[in-house]
């Protein structure tokens, strides 16, 4: 499934109606499989068959050693393809590298050609030189460690060095192996700061390679960023300059993304030569169920419940299958139905399926990693732990079970399939969310759209802080310093020494306190001491939560997941950092609601657009869990919600927002928002209570902070998920699957169908994360905020910050955006031409008009969750990476205000996307709500499972208005 690129041209084939369609090379024959019972035919939207393609070989390098290349040979590597060979010529040549190819393109011997013949010695009198390998994952960097094992070459040293590392094993690492493999969580806490007992290793380091590098982006990236400057700052020290390898999955920008993170210069390598085995890739979209859900809204069949009947039969069929789920607990639900479909067809294949997640103990994912190689599990649903590389082979179809997030997420997870050579299928089963619905029914978006680029930000304050104080521990800090780590650096360190972090002398900066300067920056954002999940009447540990998650997965009441089974929460004691879970068999889910409340601290652009505003600045987000909604498992019933007491958790991040003029909205019909205008008044007769606030979508990651709990307003979709720890792979998050180019790649097809349906809310939702922080001040308590919305995955947090008052670890919920609805019905009317093989449909547009009864809190309320959904097409960001909130008039502004900010502390650079595209991303957005064919708005569209004020007020046709008075005169390009 390598190299898949945008299609330009396409021959759309609509399956016929009696149920046979054309063959299809490739995976069409597992397809086919899932499309024997006829009732499932109408779920497929479209197909992609992407022709097998010949790879072009190369010579082995000259300056390789024979021993080597005969190891290789022995391994089945007969030969090199070019883009192995251009990587590791330019690395040969001392010039930085990434090679950005598509998943089992073979990028591991484009750097291990260089890495390992300088631990080799090219000549025999040269000195041997030594390699450091960073993976996000232990897990990929324990699949690495086999490999260079397999090859047998006894003067290789290579260990690995992690957590799972033993104290006695580490001191032999440091003073023997030439080829440590670590993450980068290692390199920050260890390596650098006791970088005097690595000085034998770091002396001869000749390469720095740095594995799957498209997963480091966001907050993480940036951490990471800083730890690779502080690394090359040591080695510099040591008298060496490293060669940065990466291997990346196709991005967009390769080279500049490489740059930001190294702050070296990179030559790109992006020419996939190696061959790609024929595939189909289906879009599929579960049907809609006769059950109602919140506010009369049609209810689709869940993700989870349609990836677990998949699963059941390719592993029936024998066809060894991987189903990728956004959460924790998706993960343990998609395997646990699946294994009781299997109880009731094949008993004795229930024991071949297993769920695969972060927050397993060591050796359960090791046993678990075994046994999918030896093939004695058929099929596993996974979180994107299995993602990053672990390279699994003889796999035939992958399940993406919810859209990923981003394309290169999507691709890297789809590349999974395939990896021996044979026929592959994936299938991406959109979930009932607004994005998932407008995706699997615009497969250009998906097919014929660039992979995005990585959004990284090593000037953020908020993650150079620490940086410096760790770097200044590891060695003084100089003058020659500042341009290392950026222009910010010369602003920060005076503050740095104001709060009696740092100390100036005439000969530098120095780190003068008792405490670990490196415990500063929680680089994946955890935040706080992880909490553990014990079973309360045998004690045995479960496994562990992140603090910042625990709010959102393992409070009391809520269902707790973990090896097929299924638990209670009965007690969470924050203090204690414990969850106490008995068992249980509950048919029904659980998720959390939050409320949200939002102030603007600074403004630092503003763009305008006619009598609209658009800017982009500081804000300070205060949020609190408030209840938990139970659902029922197969059809995401509602069945009722109960409220909890968990502390508020308060960021300081980057928002991007836009306002409307009260002359505006008294040309709409409707009563401007001035200042004098209390925002009760202006919500109109829907909401009952004076003060209370529709919610969007609020991201769940913040510290503890001081202070009273705020007055908090509703906040819609704030469930996080957990940045995972270095053994779980970047969520981001974070290979993709090359795409196709049809000048390169002929014979392409597709298959489209035209009937296109609205979604709605999944059963089983996404693990979410919470934050914690002071109150707001009094102005902002009283002050109704209308609509707070965000995304969160348990664990996607942000570094601690250096001050203890204001230094909250904040992070996003992966299911936590806005849902916004797409469909293809009414392109017709938002100015597109409609897509090969269907026919437009009038739609229904309800309130859209002059004079109309305009709901203007709904209005907002409802562009505001839709926007949120829409911003991941044009940010390298996740749900869960963003959140919003919108108000029919915010006291700082003094009028309709809508925000939609970054989910972790002192922003991550996805609002500051959303800034500089705003017009493609809110016209994509009005566009989104009117495809949708719903009337009233639903969970496809504008409707939010998690909203905390229930998805009341919503008016869908006031969205459109809003936004349509919004892009009346937006210029053409957004002024900076």
């Amino acid at each position: 499934m390598s190299d898949w690129k945008p299609v330009s041209s396409q021959r759309s084939l609509t399956p016929d109606p009696r149920g046979r369609d054309d063959p299809a090379p490739g995976g069409g024959r597992l397809l086919a499989r899932l499309l024997a019972d006829p009732r499932r035919r109408g779920r497929i939207t479209h197909v992609q068959h992407v022709p097998a393609r010949r790879g072009r070989r190369a010579e082995w390098p000259a300056w390789v050693p024979r021993l080597l290349i005969d190891r290789l040979a022995l391994a089945g590597i007969d030969a090199p393809w070019e883009h192995q060979v251009t990587a590791a010529e330019h690395a040969r040549a001392g010039r930085s590298v990434i090679i950005a190819t598509g998943t089992a393109s073979g990028k591991s011997l484009a750097y291990l050609m260089p890495a390992l013949s300088a631990v080799l010695g090219e000549e025999p009198t040269s000195a041997q030189g030594t390699v450091l390998y960073l993976s996000p994952t232990k897990a990929l960097a324990a699949d690495q460690l086999r490999s260079l094992r397999g090859l047998r070459l006894t003067r290789l040293r290579a260990a690995t060095y992690d957590g799972d590392t033993p104290a006695d094993e580490r001191g032999w690492v440091r003073q023997y192996a030439d080829y440590v493999l670590t993450n980068p969580d290692m390199l920050h806490r260890s390596i650098l700061p006791g970088h005097a007992r690595w000085s034998a290793f770091l002396r001869r380091l000749r390469y720095v390679i740095i594995d799957e590098a498209h997963g480091y982006r966001g907050v993480f990236g940036s951490h990471v960023a800083q730890v690779l400057r502080r690394l090359r700052r040591i080695c510099a020290r040591y008298g060496v300059s490293p060669v940065f390898i990466l291997a990346s999955a196709t991005t967009a920008e390769p080279a500049e993304t490489a740059r930001r993170l190294t702050g070296v210069p990179v030559e790109a390598v992006a020419d996939d030569a190696s061959p790609r085995a024929a595939a189909s890739f289906a879009l599929w979209e579960p049907p809609l169920t006769d059950l109602r859900g919140e506010r009369g809204a049609p209810v689709r069949r869940s993700a989870t419940a349609e990836a677990a009947d998949l699963l059941a039969d390719l592993v029936v069929e024998d066809v060894q299958t991987l189903a990728f789920v956004r959460s924790r607990r998706g993960a343990e639900s998609v395997a646990l139905s699946a294994r009781r479909a299997l109880d009731e067809v094949a008993p004795e294949l229930s024991g071949r399926v297993a769920a695969y997640r972060a927050g397993y103990l060591p050796e359960e994912r090791r046993a678990l990693e075994s046994a999918l190689r030896a093939r004695e599990i058929v099929g596993l649903a996974s979180t994107n732990a299995l993602e990053l590389g672990v390279d699994v082979s003889g796999l035939d179809a992958v399940l993406v079970c919810g859209w990923p997030g981003t394309r290169a997420s999507l691709w890297q997870q789809a590349g999974r399939a395939g990896r021996a050579g044979q026929e592959a299928l994936a299938v991406l089963v959109a979930r009932d969310d607004p994005l998932d619905t407008f995706l699997v029914h615009h497969p250009e978006a998906i097919f014929g759209t660039p992979v995005e680029a990585t959004v990284l930000d090593p000037d953020n304050p908020y993650v150079l802080e620490p940086h410096l104080c760790a770097a200044a521990a590891e060695s003084p800090l100089t003058e020659a310093d500042i341009e290392l780590f950026g222009p910010v650096t010369a602003h920060v360190l005076p503050d740095l020494v104001r709060r009696g972090l740092l100390r100036h002398r005439a000969t530098g900066w120095y780190w003068t306190r008792r405490e670990r300067a490196t415990d500063l920056a929680d680089i994946r954002g955890a935040g706080g001491t992880p909490i553990q999940v014990v079973e309360a009447s045998t004690g045995r540990l479960l496994g562990t939560v992140d603090e910042a998650s625990a709010h959102t997965t393992v409070h009391e009441g809520a269902v707790y997941l973990h090896q097929g089974e299924s638990f209670l929460v009965q007690t969470l004691d924050l203090d204690d950092s414990v969850a106490l879970v008995d068992p249980a068999e509950p048919d029904y889910t659980t998720t959390a609601r939050d409320v949200t409340d939002i102030r603007i601290i600074e403004t630092l652009r503003t763009s305008s657009w006619g009598r609209a505003t658009l800017c982009f600045g500081t804000v300070e987000v205060t949020r609190q869990v408030v209840a938990y909604q139970m659902r029922r498992l197969q059809s995401g019933e509602m069945l009722g919600e109960k409220p909890l007491d968990l502390p508020p958790r308060t960021l300081r991040t980057r928002a991007v927002w836009w306002t409307l003029a009260n002359e505006q909205l008294n040309e709409l019909g409707t009563p401007g928002a001035g200042p004098g205008l209390p925002a009760g008044d202006a919500r109109g007769p829907r909401v009952s209570a004076p003060g209370l606030a529709p919610s969007s979508e609020p991201p769940s990651r913040a510290g503890r902070g001081v202070g009273p709990a705020p007055d908090l307003r509703a906040a819609s979709d704030p469930t996080p998920e957990p940045v995972p720890a270095p053994d779980a792979a970047l969520e981001p998050e974070p290979g993709l699957i090359p795409t196709l180019d049809p000048e390169t790649s002929p014979g392409l097809t597709s298959t489209s169908a035209s009937d296109l349906h609205s979604q709605t809310g999944e059963a089983v939702q996404p693990d979410t994360g919470l934050v914690t922080g002071s109150g707001p001040s009094p102005e902002q308590e009283s002050r109704p905020v209308l609509a707070p919305d965000s995304a969160s995955p348990p664990g996607t947090g942000l570094a601690p910050t250096l001050e203890p008052e204001t230094s909250p670890t904040f992070r996003p919920d992966r299911d936590s955006t806005p849902r916004l609805g797409f469909s293809s019905r009414a392109a017709s009317d938002s100015g597109r031409e409609p897509r090969a093989g269907f026919v437009p449909t009038p739609r229904t547009e309800p309130g859209v008009g002059a004079g109309l009864d305009l709901d203007l809190p709904g209005a907002a309320h409802a562009a505001e969750h839709a926007s949120i959904g829409l911003l991941p097409l044009f940010a390298t960001c996740d749900r869960w990476d963003i959140g919003g909130v919108s108000t029919a008039c915010h006291p700082d502004t003094g009028l309709l205000t809508v925000f939609v900010y970054d989910g972790h502390e002192g922003g991550a650079g996805f609002a500051e996307r959303g800034y500089s595209d705003a017009a493609a991303w809110l016209h994509a957005t009005r566009d989104a709500i009117l495809a949708c064919e719903c009337e009233a708005g639903c969970p496809s569209c504008i409707q939010s499972p998690k909203c905390g004020n229930g998805n009341d007020p919503l008016d869908k046709g006031g969205a459109v208005v809003l936004l349509d008075a919004l892009l009346r005169d937006v210029p053409k390009v957004t002024k900076t």
